[in-house]
């Protein structure tokens, strides 16, 4: 029952796993089975989703991951997670050795912990291995050529942590490092790159299956110079991001996208700054001056889009409304597809018996009504 709709069904869990997904009659022996107590909700016309997954978020409501404090991660997993995030990925930006390291560091420390909200399955690192000519919101002056020894060490010391990896293949070093990340089974992603057609096509080769924010930080289409876009839309290999808010893409090249590639290859993100959920004002980024204004985030010198202000739910529906695709086609992008990039899809990104109960309830209209997490409610003050 992964990819199909249940009109009027039931589902039930037990402690963080799904016992039951199905039509409401044939649910009825085992919730009896359960014990004394059941809680029962009704979703009244509503939708049941399974919660989402979120590879590539740096932040939310004043906090960034690269704070590396366990108050930033629990305010970060707390926010996003009652806006429908259930599983995310703390990810960095291009820094220096040490700052990054110190991420690594305090994201181990917090697995380790109770994590009461979304829960952090890892850590996205976003550079420092990227083009200077695609930096975007990235730092300059902490981009630098692919460093094995930095990555050996890291993964030494916290195997499995490091989830992806982006990269822009046409530096020196990048094929080693692709061919060392896929050894590792560690995603390896393009992103703020200047890549050709052609080098994003042997990169694929070597062991690249993702694209970060396709379209944004990357060498765009021309009908006689395909670049980067044109490769990752063509490649079957490679999957894509997508920031789903109605500035940074347009919704038609939205559309082309999920024409372009399979079902299964496009990934829903929301590439969120420690502004989402604050007002308009000045904040900062990898070190960087940023300017929200009306939810857009822009560098304050040069005017490049830095990041969004998005939260899951709200690009969830941005899809659906505007973008025009089905709430299934949507769920996919947003929760299965992302757990099959990281290689968990038997544990999360659908409702099915025996995986984690991370549930989602919404109101017809798409509003976010409740979240489970591992089977527990985490909806106070959404």
């Amino acid at each position: 029952m992964d990819n199909n709709t249940i009109k009027a069904g039931t589902i039930a869990w037990q402690d963080e796993r799904i016992v039951y997904i199905g039509s409401r009659e044939g649910a009825a022996e085992i919730i009896a089975s359960k014990g004394t107590y059941v809680e029962e909700i009704d979703a009244h016309g509503g939708w049941v989703l399974p919660g989402f997954i979120d590879v590539h978020v740096h932040g939310g409501y004043g906090h960034d991951f690269m704070d590396a404090t366990w108050e930033a991660y629990d305010a970060i997993t707390q926010f996003h997670g009652q806006r429908g995030t259930t599983t995310m990925l703390a990810t960095t930006v291009t820094a220096s050795h040490d700052a990054i390291g110190k991420v690594i560091r305090a994201v181990a420390a917090y697995q380790n912990g109770e994590m009461p909200y979304a829960r952090l399955l890892g850590v996205h690192l976003e550079g420092p291995f990227i083009s200077l000519r695609w930096s975007g919101a990235q730092d300059p002056k902490h981009i630098v050529a692919p460093k094995m020894e930095w990555l050996e060490k890291w993964v030494s010391d916290y195997p499995g942590l490091i989830r992806i990896l982006t990269l822009a293949p046409e530096i020196e070093g990048a094929t080693a490092l692709i061919t060392w990340l896929k050894d590792q089974k560690i995603v390896s992603a393009c992103g703020h790159t200047d890549a050709t057609y052609e080098c994003i096509n042997e990169a694929a080769d070597y062991g690249l299956t993702h694209a970060v924010h396709t379209f944004n930080a990357m060498r765009g289409f021309h009908h006689r110079n395909p670049g980067t876009v044109g490769a990752v839309l063509s490649h079957n290999g490679i999957s894509a991001e997508i920031i789903a808010d109605g500035h940074h893409v347009h919704p038609v090249c939205i559309r082309l996208l999920t024409k372009l590639k399979r079902s299964d290859q496009v990934i829903l993100i929301t590439d969120a700054i420690s502004a989402a959920g604050l007002s308009d004002g000045s904040y900062h980024i990898a070190g960087l001056d940023v300017n929200v204004q009306n939810g857009i985030s822009r560098l304050k010198e040069g005017g490049n889009l830095s990041g969004s202000t998005l939260t899951m739910i709200e690009a969830f529906r941005y899809m659906v409304q505007e973008v025009g695709l089905t709430i299934a086609q949507v769920s996919r992008f947003a929760s299965g597809n992302p757990a099959k990039l990281l290689g968990l899809e038997s544990e999360l990104g659908s409702l099915a018996y025996g995986k984690k109960a991370n549930v989602l309830l919404l109101s017809p209209d798409l509003e976010l009504q409740v979240v489970w997490v591992h089977g527990r409610s985490i909806n106070e003050a959404i």
